[in-house]
């Protein structure tokens, strides 16, 4: 797989590149990137032929908002794509009354839920703002989830769908966004936000994956049915899948448990049969499916993600991906790279 290619964005007329470039880490996701770094790996991935980028208010308190529109500024527009998310305020507030956790030395910024429709209409604006860009292309609606949200999550979505909805919908009507979706962690919010309303596209984080394809049974195909474009991020499960089965191995954000640590032994040893990298085999497993046009992938160095460009290129016979199947790791109705 080539990650400068460019692929069509499920119904609207956006084309993005397979490899996205996620910007949560240079919004200093538990751990400072210094500026130079930040704008190093928004470059080499620029010169590497990436063309869609992924930020979100909530990423740094802003800051990744700031660094991502700083680094695009003066690129010509037409030649790239941008999503953001709203459902966050962002009010200015002293440091020392904020609580970052987990970021690092973010923007000196109060995050505040919001998914009214006057909410929404201002965390575009204040996004719009932050980027200093001329316009946003495709913009989700961000953590209604169980995971986020806990016990209020029916409410949440409640609300969501007829505040949020009402204003992006809006917008895309007035052609100031060319797609709008949902981002969220869990395949079966998405799946209910499509039955009930006419997104475009959703931002789903670790639900499919070389581990976990339960979004196959029912989210998916409806995807390809009503040609709902849907981004994968935390393609890695957090952890386990770009580092293997380590000690100290992470999966969906903890300790991975002994029976993941040990389905990953086992597609470790197809992948050294074959000579391929665990990391490549997460990230073109999970573009081949006809509904999922891009990888979003977050890097911490210009290195790790020249090593995950590399990985997104590395040639995988298709024999590597009939063995998993055969094993029984990997669900036979999984789609595969040609």
């Amino acid at each position: 797989m080539q990650p400068s290619k460019r692929v069509k964005f499920g119904r609207s007329d956006l084309e993005v590149t397979p490899f996205a470039f996620g910007t949560a880490p240079i919004g200093n996701f538990a751990r400072p990137i210094d500026e130079a770094t930040s704008d190093g790996m928004i470059q080499t991935a620029w010169d590497a032929g990436v063309r869609y980028y992924d930020t979100a208010p909530m990423y740094g308190h802003g800051l990744s908002e700031l660094r991502c529109g700083h680094s695009l500024r003066w690129k010509e527009r037409d030649d790239f794509v941008l999503s953001t998310k709203v459902g966050r305020l962002l009010k200015p507030k002293k440091r020392s009354e904020i609580d970052f956790s987990p970021w690092s030395n973010a923007a000196a910024n109060e995050l505040v839920f919001d998914y009214s429709y006057d909410g929404t209409m201002r965390s575009f604006e204040d996004s719009l703002q932050r980027l200093s860009l001329e316009r946003i292309d495709i913009c989700f609606i961000h953590d209604i989830d169980v995971f986020t949200r806990g016990a209020e999550q029916p409410e949440v979505f409640r609300m969501a769908m007829d505040g949020a909805w009402k204003a992006l919908s809006r917008l895309r009507d007035e052609g100031v966004v060319k797609a709008i979706g949902i981002g969220v962690n869990e395949w079966e919010v998405c799946y209910e936000a499509l039955q009930q309303r006419d997104f475009d596209c959703f931002l789903l984080a670790g639900r499919y994956t070389l581990l976990e394809q339960e979004s196959l049974d029912k989210f998916l195909p409806l995807c390809v049915e009503r040609n709902a474009a849907v981004v994968i991020g935390g393609g890695f499960n957090s952890g386990i899948l770009a580092t293997g089965a380590i000690e100290g191995a992470r999966y969906n954000y903890a300790a991975a448990p002994a029976e993941i640590l040990d389905r990953v032994r086992k597609i470790e040893l197809v992948c050294h049969e074959y000579n391929v990298p665990l990391p490549a085999a997460a990230m073109q497993f999970v573009t081949a499916h006809p509904a999922i046009p891009s990888f979003i992938a977050g890097t911490r160095t210009v290195e790790q993600l020249q090593k995950n460009l590399d990985w997104f290129s590395h040639e995988i016979p298709a024999a590597f991906w009939a063995e998993l199947k055969k094993q029984g790791l990997l669900r036979e109705d999984a789609p595969t790279p040609a």
